[in-house]
Formats: C-alpha cells, structure tokens, sequence
C-alpha cells in the first residue's frame, strides 16, 4: 500500500463524527486532512513502509547462492610429450537456515512491522495535540483581545463623556487628566493584546496550512466537566497509548532477536556442488561441500548481550508505562481543578463587575472621588481578563483529555 492512500484513508477515518466534538473546534474532516498532511505523519508513513521491506527481508533470508570457479594450468615435468594441462574447478553453495531460525527472523521482521506502525499512530496523536494547542492559543488570544477592545471602547465613552462635562464646567480638568493615563494603559494593552492574537493566527496557520481558520474565531464556551469518573479517563490514555505499545513492541522484538542470538551459536551450515576437470579432462570430479562454522565464545557473548538488552528494553516499556500514567492522572486531575477555578473566578468578576457599578454611581453623585472609581474598574477589568484565561484554561484541558485518550481526532483503537 503507498503511502498517500494511506494517508487518505487516515484522513477519512479521522473525519469519522464524534460524539464530544463541539463547535468551538474545526471541521474534524479538515482535521483530518491536516493530521495526514503533517510532515511528521508522513515520516512515519514513510518508515512503515520502509518497516514492511524490512520485515520481507527477515522472512526470506540473507543467504543467498555463491558461485566460485578456478581455472589454472599444470605443468608437469616427468611426463614427455606434454608440457601442461588446462584445468578448472566451480562450485555452487548456498548457506542453510534452519527452520527455527526462520521462524525468529520473521518474528523480528513482524515485530519491526507492529512498532512502526504504532509510532506512525502515535505520530497522528502527537499532530492532533499539536494542533489542539495551536487552536487553543489562538482561541485564548482571540477572547483576550476581544475582552481588552471591549474595555477600550467603554473606557473612552467614559474619557469623551467627562471631557464634555469639564467643558461645561461640571468636572475638574484633573479628573480628565486621571481618565486619560488610564485609557491610555488600556490602549496599551488593547495593542499587546491584538499582537498576541495575530501571531496566534499566524502560527495555526503555519503549522497547519490544509486547515482554513475562519475570519472570526468561535467564541469559548463555558467549560464543563468531563461526563465520567477520573480513573475511566486515565485508563483510557494508558490503555490507548501508542507510546507505550511501540516500546512494548520493540521489547518482543528484542527478545526474538535475543533467541536468534542464542541459535547462532550454532552456526548455519553451507551446502554446495563442486565440478572439477584436471589434466586436461582425463580426471573430473563431482562432489557435495557442506561446510559448518564452529561458535565459540564470541558467539556467546553476542547472546548475552542482546538478552541484557532484551530486559532493558521491557524496563524502558515499564518506564514509559509510568510516566504516561503520571501524565495523564494530572491531566485528568487539571481538567477537573481549573472547571473549580473557573466557576470562583467567574463569581469573582460579577462581583467585581457589580462593586465598579456601584462606585462608578458613587461617583456620578459626588460620593466618590475618580480615582476610586477607576481603581475599581480598573480591578474589574483585571478580573474579567483573568476569567477569560481561566476559562481557555479549562476549555483546553479537557480538551486535552479527549484528545489524549483518543476520544476525539482519532481513529477508533
């Protein structure tokens, strides 16, 4: 199968629906494409490829057919009347392997095979997290930005408002010059903000070309918790890791490879026909060659050291085993916390929100100074901001999650 009908097909199987995508994420078909596409991705396809020639050549063997011929002239010195005589020898063999042997090597090739196809996979799911963390940045920036216009746009209603009341003379001209340094900190960040989002656009659009970003962003959407309990979701990314299979793949390689060490110590055997004509052809011969090399400790130290390896690599398998699990607990864990820290901090800007109106009005009727008020808002608006990234915060760890556990934006394990 060549590698770009494979890549179609995983598209295709990427754009299959899934039941916890929302319209905050783009078009799973266009997902899939862009998976595919990933330089990476194809890489991977690329050595699966070069896995399944490698496993062909494990099947069939390195022995192959020698052919050997000599061709001399003797000359004989006792014999008068002839001087020399025209002689050659061939030599057709070919070493044996034995049917052991046979099966370990088309073992190793299988193994080979399974490995590389996990890493291809484990390729799309390392794309799709990519991808996740892109759009979430780019989502995170938008919303920030949009939040930061916002108070922009409220902050210089209020500035044009009180310059037209210290113009009739209702307002100190200080007030105005207080209202000016603080829209003039809100503009600053209204412009760190919308650099922010376009180099968020930019580097979604970059490292994924094949997926078209719409012209607005999609709004956040309140974040939720995940429908099951903590230990479902972890098991599910221990259970469906790529990495963790790949390694365990390459451990049953290794050990074949290992029991095909220990068999060599009984080398393979050559079998041959040899024909030889001397003096001239009144003397031919027609015999059988079979030749065996003796093992020695060299041998032996070759099986040891690919059992020890063998070991080696079921222990970086337990290793990787570990640290998956690990990293998928505080996965799950995270996306449970900042759902919490996103609700306090969204009670904390209604009453933030509330408290600036209600200096704002103290204000207004001359029972608060400015500066009172503008700290306050100025508060408010710290908060809102801060409630905007506590919410992506959320939005992207269980998305996260989804994807880590292969429930989203991957084939169906």
């Amino acid at each position: 199968m060549s590698t770009r009908p494979a890549l179609l097909l995983l598209a295709s199987l990427l754009a299959a629906p899934c039941a916890l995508a929302a319209d905050y994420l783009p078009d799973p078909e266009l997902v899939g494409r862009s998976i595919a596409q990933q330089p990476e991705v194809r890489a991977a396809a690329a050595r699966v490829q070069a896995a399944r020639a490698q496993a062909r050549m494990q099947a069939l063997g390195s022995h192959e057919f020698e052919v050997s011929g000599v061709q001399q002239q003797r000359k004989v010195e006792d014999m008068p009347g002839i001087d020399n005589f025209r002689e050659w020898e061939l030599q057709v063999s070919r070493r044996l392997r034995p049917p052991g042997k046979a099966r370990l090597d088309n073992a190793i090739g299988q193994y080979g095979l399974e490995a590389a196809d996990l890493r291809q996979q484990d390729a799309q799911h390392q794309a799709a997290r990519h991808l996740a963390q892109r759009w979430m940045g780019w989502l995170r920036a938008a919303a920030v930005a949009e939040e930061a216009e916002r108070q922009y746009a409220s902050l210089l209603r209020e500035r044009d408002a009180l310059r037209r009341r210290v113009e009739l003379g209702d307002a100190a001209h200080k007030d105005l010059d207080l209202m000016e340094v603080e829209l003039a900190q809100a503009e600053a960040q209204r412009l760190a903000a919308d650099s922010t989002q376009h180099s968020a656009r930019r580097a979604m659009a970059i490292d994924f070309p094949l997926l078209p970003l719409p012209e607005h962003p999609p709004a956040l959407p309140e974040p939720d918790a995940l429908p099951e309990s903590d230990a479902v979701w972890i098991g599910r990314i221990v259970d469906r890791s790529h990495e963790i299979g790949a390694l365990a793949k390459v451990a049953e390689q290794q050990e074949a490879v290992a029991a095909r060490a220990r068999a060599d110590r009984f080398p393979d055997p050559s079998l041959g026909l040899r024909v030889l004509n001397d003096r001239g052809g009144a003397e031919s011969v027609i015999g059988v060659v079979l030749s065996v090399p003796i093992g020695g400790r060299y041998r032996r130290a070759v099986g040891a050291a690919e059992a020890a390896e063998a070991s080696a690599r079921h222990d970086d398998t337990a290793i990787m085993a570990r640290e998956i699990a690990r990293e998928a607990e505080l996965a799950v864990r995270e996306a449970g916390s900042t759902v919490m820290q996103w609700r306090a901090m969204l009670a904390a800007r209604t009453a933030s929100t509330a408290a600036s109106t209600r200096q704002r009005r103290g204000w207004e009727l001359g029972e608060l100074g400015l500066s009172e008020w503008l700290l306050a808002e100025r508060n408010s608006r710290q908060i809102s901001l801060a409630e905007i990234m506590a919410r992506a915060d959320a939005v992207e760890a269980r998305l996260r999650v989804l994807v880590d556990s292969h429930e989203l934006w991957h084939t169906v394990d």
